[in-house]
């Protein structure tokens, strides 16, 4: 039997290269983890960030994903998280999603709490497509609603409540030309949008649950 001096350089080097993978897999695999870790032990130092002007939950009524009408007044005396999508979507929506599963989770047994999906294209974004795109997120249909309807109604509510529109960004491919629609919103019992968070951040729904807790702490 031979050891490694008796092999060839060819094989010693095969074997250094093979070795060097090995660790280098090693090193990602263990900073992804401490990456994660680090992210939610540090989830109170992300701050929501403030709205631009005082908002507030319009007046509406749009259909649910199950088919029903759902209204403002349908939301009153709840904590609100909302989020914004279009179903074609396929790099923030679906980590915004993700995010807003995770909300949905760690608000379980909280009545107090809902979670809305507001859709950006109306057009595309029709009841049975965003039951199948909610399916895909495990959202239930008692507390995770996502909503479309006529276009003057959805952009009116976004639009009014939530984000703002630049309409002259001609590189602008959002639906709508809303601009942060990758954020998840804070609404509180009154119906005042409160703030933001960044809805592709991994600590964002740990941030969101702490920012609930201190909403049913004001009078």
């Amino acid at each position: 039997m031979s050891d490694s001096s008796d092999a060839s350089p060819e094989r010693r080097g095969e074997e250094r290269f093979f070795l060097g993978i090995v660790v280098a897999l090693a090193i990602v695999a263990g900073a992804g983890s401490w990456v994660a870790v680090y992210a939610l032990s540090h989830h109170e130092k992300l701050q929501s960030l403030p709205v631009d002007h005082p908002r507030r939950l319009v007046d509406f009524s749009l259909t649910d994903r199950t088919g029903r009408t759902v209204t403002r007044a349908d939301l009153n005396g709840k904590i609100l998280v909302v989020s914004f999508l279009f179903t074609s979507c396929s790099l923030t929506c679906p980590e915004v999603s993700r995010r807003m599963a995770e909300i949905q989770r760690l608000t379980a047994g909280q009545p107090d709490v809902l979670l809305v999906s507001v859709t950006v294209d109306p057009r595309t974004d029709t009841p049975s497509a965003l039951a199948k795109f909610g399916d895909k997120y495990g959202a239930s249909t008692n507390r995770w609603y996502m909503l479309t309807g006529a276009k003057p109604v959805l952009y009116d509510l976004i639009g009014t409540s939530f984000l703002p529109q630049d309409n002259k960004d001609p590189f602008n491919s959002m639906p709508g030309n809303f601009t942060g629609t990758e954020r998840i919103a804070i609404v509180d019992k009154k119906g005042n949008t409160r703030g933001f968070f960044d809805g592709l951040n991994v600590a964002t729904p740990a941030a969101v649950v702490a920012n609930i807790n201190h909403l049913r702490d004001e009078p």
